[in-house]
């Protein structure tokens, strides 16, 4: 947020600080209330690497956009994560608010590299966790990048 009576200003960041979020995968640390003093937008980078993925959740009123630079994503999503679908180097995924998914990448050797947006200035604060049965596929293996 803006100090009262200061003017917004234009900010550079680098993604140099990495951590872990709410979903169990790693970001690097982009435009956000935080950084930026942003107030309706978040913007990080996160690197998904090969075998991993993210725990189920779900974003409570925040859309998102996703741009993925290089590799390939899948995502379960919906209720019951009974969906499925992949998003490949140079295409764009929405996800509306408050939709459940678990993001993975499917890759024994190639990172999936994206560029995240959210209408959630703090990043986190919206994340929630989604219980949800095994769908589509085994969705025990361990969560992270391990």
């Amino acid at each position: 947020m803006h100090e009262p009576g200061q003017e917004p200003r234009c900010v550079v960041v680098s993604p140099e600080d990495e951590f872990r979020g709410k979903q169990q995968l790693d970001y690097f640390a982009g435009i956000s209330a935080r950084s930026a003093g942003a107030e309706g937008i978040c913007m990080l980078l996160v690197k998904i690497p090969p075998g991993a993925r993210s725990d189920a959740h779900l974003h409570e009123r925040h859309e998102t956009v996703v741009y993925v630079i290089s590799g390939e994503g899948s995502m379960y999503h919906g209720e019951g994560l009974r969906e499925h679908l992949t998003v490949r180097a140079g295409q764009f995924l929405y996800i509306p608010a408050n939709v459940p998914h678990l993001t993975y990448n499917s890759s024994e050797s190639t990172p999936c590299v994206a560029v995240i947006a959210r209408t959630d200035p703090n990043e986190q604060e919206s994340v929630r966790s989604y219980q949800a049965p095994a769908a589509g596929g085994d969705l025990s293996a361990p969560a992270g990048s391990g």
